[in-house]
């Protein structure tokens, strides 16, 4: 099985070799970013695709320094761990090979949240401006071509807006226009707001500008529940982030405690190279989890 590593890792040194002959001048990382985002832009999910863009329009994306760093310190940190856990130079490129594979999911969780926040802000705008039209022009349709036409808006809430006033004109009513946005951004917010605005059109009401008012009040309610759980969860991940770090060290700490000699001994029963593998794995599985839940979500009210 050694002999059997050691032959892959130097199958890959001399592709490394290779590719770097092949392509001096461009140079080895900027060959493999290029082809990688050919087959990202191949193979990537249209939805994902929209993400990033967005992202990158927002100047949230990472640059290149930003991810070589990040390659750095979770590749370095995790070969680290397999090289004290197991005093192996081959165990530890493993799982610095393994923990940088991880980065694109990562970076898939953080353009996620990234995305979330814009929509939840277009959203807050899009309700908020709703109201203050139609307290001007006292219909619905009307109050969203004002939106429509304000520039507050940017896709693919605007273009959503656009088809919802489309199906307005067409079908003579907003009854499938407003299904169809709540479809598009189930948020509390909207269909609350939209049912109200359905109640109005069809039933009348007697004082629409206090029921407004309300509204209005209870959105920015939601809104500042939901950046308050924001600044929460941001707290919570960099305490989240240190204390997944200190439970790799407790092996590490433990070898300490042990004493090298009586360390490596025991490294030697085959059982215990299991449970140290395990637990790795059990805490990149704890940390990745605790990525998630941060970036999952973060515009739900």
């Amino acid at each position: 099985m050694g002999q059997f590593l050691e032959l892959f890792i130097l199958i890959g040194i001399a592709v490394f070799i290779i590719v770097y002959r092949r392509n001096p001048g461009e140079g080895v990382y900027k060959f493999f970013v290029s082809n990688a985002t050919k087959v990202y832009d191949k193979y990537a999910p249209f939805s994902f695709k929209m993400v990033r863009e967005k992202a990158i329009s927002l100047g949230q994306e990472y640059n290149m320094r930003q991810y070589l760093t990040q390659i750095a310190l979770i590749g370095g940190f995790a070969a680290m761990v397999g090289y004290f856990y197991f005093y192996s130079i081959i165990i530890a490129v493993i799982y610095a090979c393994v923990a940088v594979s991880f980065i694109p999911y990562l970076s898939y969780l953080r353009l996620q949240r990234v995305y979330s926040e814009f929509i939840f802000e277009q959203i807050q705008t899009y309700t908020t401006n709703v109201i203050m039209e139609f307290n001007t022009t006292q219909s619905f349709v009307k109050s969203l071509e004002g939106v429509r036409d304000s520039g507050v808006l940017e896709n693919p809430v605007l273009d959503d807006l656009k088809k919802m006033i489309e199906m307005s004109y067409q079908n003579g009513t907003i009854d499938e226009s407003v299904v169809y946005f709540n479809s598009k951004y189930p948020y509390y917010m909207v269909k609350n707001m939209h049912q109200l605005f359905l109640q109005i059109t069809k039933e009348g009401a007697r004082d629409a500008g206090q029921a407004l008012e309300n509204m209005s009040m209870d959105i920015d309610a939601l809104v500042e529940g939901v950046y308050r759980d924001q600044m929460d969860r941001k707290n919570f991940h960099g305490r989240f982030v240190k204390f997944g770090a200190i439970l790799y060290m407790l092996i590490i700490i433990l070898r300490f405690m042990l004493g090298e000699e009586n360390y490596i001994e025991m490294l030697e029963i085959w059982y215990v190279q299991i449970i140290l593998h395990a637990i790795a794995i059990i805490n990149s599985f704890f940390l990745l989890s605790g990525e998630k839940y941060y970036n999952d979500d973060v515009g739900a009210e």
